[in-house]
Formats: structure tokens, sequence, C-alpha cells
């Protein structure tokens, strides 16, 4: 047989058995294609031997003819076309090392590694941590990031001072700022969103001195004073166009118990208003949340009672064009230092047209003290207002809430209480009980004039001047017997405690004022 001399041991038995049967051999043929090379080959392509296009030609090492192999990275029959095919290292050993991720090329592959690591130079296939690399990354990802936030952020604070300008813009804002512009003497000030955050420490929760259904007011500090800060909920959208003139008008009203109004920012959704700080609070606390001791004489809310009269009055009468407040009530009611009403909130206000037209309005009131006519008419007037201040007078008188949800149904609202007790001639019950050793005589006849306010006939009801009026000849009255009681020696303090000394000195001030 013909076999390769060095890939077969002879052993005796194959010569008495059948052993050499099974035995597998091997033969090396030497041959070569042609007498030709490689180069005078490829000149004939019809009759050249490697098919393959990943093929290569080698001469003979043993005389003339030439051989074909597939190129390296490919196998196969390098004499037929197509013959010789990509070998897939990846998939066949993955010569990569094992944190390192292979990736096949025709007739190749390569290694690649993780972030933060590199190829090693001298075999290709293992990663090896790169540090300056890592550095590099960290601070291009970082640079990117900077770069990104800050187009963001010049992106947002264009869209941002768009947005301000589109609501100074619906405000009214130019016709206000021309209006500063033009009078040196005009005491009002547009000021920024970025003043008003900064004056309530961005409206923190800790400076709210107020909360209502329209808004919520903060204490704040601007230019060193002491401000009210108002954030308002919602505005009507009818008066926006008309809201800088409206500003113009009220800030001009000038009455020692009316809260000024300083200024305002326009730079947000809903107009921010800055009225001037009252330090005791309003008039609601002032009657339902009083400290342990304390005592408010008749005499103080007598004028407490006409000084808020006097004031809506100023405004039904006095400003111009007229306005009607739209939400009397107690909370809108605050007191200075030394006691004195002072009429705030304009937030529900509206201005009467000049041609005096009929004015139909959805007003944001309080419950309980809204003028039950306005709920079958939803015409506002100066006569809402006064039912309002007659409820206002009822708290005074009564020292009790305006509803009382914990009540039979029929006894929830004090109006209702009020108007039984004065038919059933039981006032003296409905009395706060700090009052009801007082002068009964001042008593009624306010009683009577807070009846007069709530008739259920509005153009019955007497207006805020006929009010302020009344209750200025009710005060002098009361303030004339005080004054003779007070000389003789013959009464205790009106105000109690100490607490309210400011208020004592105030209503013994005004009886010298008058001339007792």
């Amino acid at each position: 047989m013909l076999t390769e001399e060095d890939g077969f041991a002879f052993n005796t038995s194959y010569i008495t058995t059948q052993q050499l049967l099974n035995q597998t051999t091997s033969i090396v043929i030497d041959w070569v294609i042609g007498n030709t090379t490689c180069d005078s080959a490829q000149t004939n392509k019809s009759s050249y031997a490697c098919k393959s296009n990943y093929s290569i030609c080698l001469n003979s090492n043993s005389g003339q003819g030439y051989l074909c192999n597939c190129l390296d990275g490919y196998e196969g029959n390098p004499y037929l076309q197509g013959g010789c095919r990509d070998i897939d290292e990846c998939t066949n050993q993955n010569p990569c090392s094992k944190d390192g991720k292979c990736h096949n090329l025709p007739g190749s592959y390569k290694c690649s590694c993780p972030f933060g690591k590199r190829i090693k130079h001298n075999d290709g296939t293992d990663c090896e941590l790169h540090l300056s690399l890592l550095i590099r990354s960290c601070a291009s990802i970082v640079a990117i990031a900077f770069l990104g936030f800050g187009t963001y952020m010049v992106h947002e604070k264009r869209k941002l001072s768009k947005l301000k300008e589109k609501y100074f813009q619906e405000y009214g804002g130019w016709t206000l700022l021309k209006k500063i512009q033009s009078d040196e003497g005009f005491g009002f000030t547009i000021f920024t969103k970025r003043q008003v955050e900064q004056a309530t420490n961005n409206f923190d929760s800790a400076n709210i001195i107020g909360l209502g259904g329209q808004g919520t007011v903060y204490r704040g500090t601007l230019r060193d004073e002491m401000v009210a800060i108002k954030k308002c909920k919602i505005v009507n959208e009818s008066k926006k166009k008309e809201f800088g003139k409206e500003m113009i008008i009220l800030s001009q009203i000038n009455h020692k118990n009316i809260v000024k109004l300083l200024g305002c920012c326009l730079e947000v959704e809903v107009p921010i208003l800055v009225y001037e700080f009252i330090q005791n609070g309003t008039l609601f606390n002032y009657i339902h949340h009083k400290n342990e001791g304390s005592h408010i004489s008749l005499s103080l809310r007598l004028v407490i009672a006409y000084e808020s009269a006097d004031a809506l009055a100023y405004l039904h009468f006095s400003a111009s064009p007229p306005i009607f407040h739209g939400d009397i009530k107690s909370a809108n009611i605050l007191l200075d230092k030394n006691y004195m009403a002072k009429v705030s909130d304009f937030g529900a206000s509206i201005l009467v047209p000049t041609d005096e037209a009929q004015l139909v309005t959805f007003v944001q009131g309080t419950y309980g003290y809204l003028d039950p006519k306005y709920f079958q008419t939803c015409q506002l007037t100066d006569k809402s207002d006064v039912y309002s201040f007659g409820v206002v007078l009822l708290e005074l008188l009564t020292g009790k809430h305006v509803i009382d949800f914990d009540a039979p149904e029929e006894e929830r609202s004090l109006s209702s209480r009020f108007l039984v007790a004065m038919k059933e001639k039981k006032m003296h019950d409905l009395l706060d009980d700090e009052i009801k050793g007082d002068d009964m005589e001042a008593i009624m006849d306010v009683a009577n004039l807070a009846k007069k306010c709530l008739n259920m006939k509005a153009e019955e009801r007497p207006t805020m001047k006929e009010i302020a009026q009344e209750l200025d000849r009710i005060k002098k009255l009361k303030q004339h017997l005080w004054g003779q009681e007070y000389n003789s020696h013959e009464m205790e303090p009106l105000l109690g405690e100490t607490s309210h000394d400011a208020g004592r000195d105030r209503e013994a001030e005004e009886s010298i004022a008058f001339g007792r």
C-alpha cells in the first residue's frame, strides 16, 4: 500500500490478523498546476486556477508550476468561485480577553474594551486601565453637560423674559409705566418678580399673614419697609386690559382709613399687589380670637365701625370713578397699632362705569356677607357693600361668627338670627357679653342701623354716607357720656387689660378732640 513513511508504524500482527484494515493512514502528494509561475499564469484568466476572490497564488517550491491558497482569515476551496469564506474568529474562539469585546471583520477581527480601559499594544486582545482617557472622557462629559445646561438656561431665560413681557403688556403695564414716568409725584411702584420673591423669601409659608378665596397675603420687606404682599389667585379676563388704568385710580386713593396701595408686580400670570403693612391684623381676629382677659369696649367698637363706614363712603362718593368694594367683611378691615380701622383688599372691587350703565359681574364675595339680591341679579351695586357692612356691624355687636355650621339650619346665619331677635325684641340675648351692661341706647341705635342695612329691598337700604353719619352721631354721643363718667372717676377702664392700652389712649384722645 501507499502511505507516508513518518505517519506509519509497522506491527507484525498485521501479517496474521485484519488489524491493518482498521488503521487510518495518510499520504502526501506533491503536485502543482501547470509549468508556469504565478505571474505568468495570472495573465491568462481563462486558465488561471485560483478562482476565489479571496485566494492567493503561491509558486511551487519543487520546481515549475503554482498552487492556490485562501487568504489569511478565510477558509475553503480557492479553486472555486466563492470557495474561500470568512472565518468568524469571534464565534469560533473569541480571542479577546474576558472583559474585552470581539468584533468580526472580513478576514480578521478586533477587540474593544469597556469605558476607561484600552487595548494593550503588545497583543491587541487584552484590556488595561487607561486613566488619562478616563479623565479626558469625564472632563468632556462634564463640559458637554455644562454647555447643554448653559444653553438650556439661556433658552429658558429668554422664554421667561418673553413670558414676563407678555404678562406685563396684557395687564396694561405700559400705560402704568408711562404714568409713573410722566408724573414725578405719582406714589406708585412697579416691582419685578425677583423683588417680591426676595421680599417674601420666595413666598415662604412662614410669612403668610392672611388666606382667602381670592389670594394669599404675605409679610415682606421692600426697600427696608415692611409691606403686605398679596398673591392673587385669579383675575377677570375682561379686566386684564384695564388693569393698569385701575391701578392708577386705586393708587391715588388717599384716606386715613383705607390701606394704601404702594405698587404691583405684572411679570406674573396673575398680578401681585403690594400694600402698606398694618400691624394689628384683622378685625375678624380681634373679635373672634381675643387674648384671654382682653376686653373690647363698646366705644372702641363704635369708633372702628364709624371709621370703616367713612372709608367705604369715600370709595362710593369721593373716589373718581366711584369704587364698589365687593367683599366687605371683618377679615378685610385691618387695625393699626392704635386700633384705627383700615379697609383693605380690593381684589373683588370694580370701578363704576363713567356712563353709570348697569354693570353685571361675577364677584368673588364671601358667603355670609354677600348681598342675597346679588344671587338673583348678579348686579353689584353700592347697596351690596351696605348689606355686607351690616353683617360686620352684627359681628361687632354680638362677637359671633356670621356662619355657624354647628347650629340648626335655620339658625346658621347670624343675619337671620339677628332679624328674628329684633322682631321678638330679644336682641339682648344675642349681644356680646362684654357689652351687655353698657349703653343699651347706643347699642340699639347700631342694631336698628344694621337692620336697615340688611333690608332685602336694596333700594330701601341707607347709603354708606348716611351710615357713616349715623355712626358718627352715635359715637359722639357715647363718647360724651364716657367723658362725663371718665371725669367723675365713676367707671372702670373700658379696655381692661394693658394689651389694649393703645386703643384706650386713642379713645381718650378722641374724646378730648371733640371738646369733652
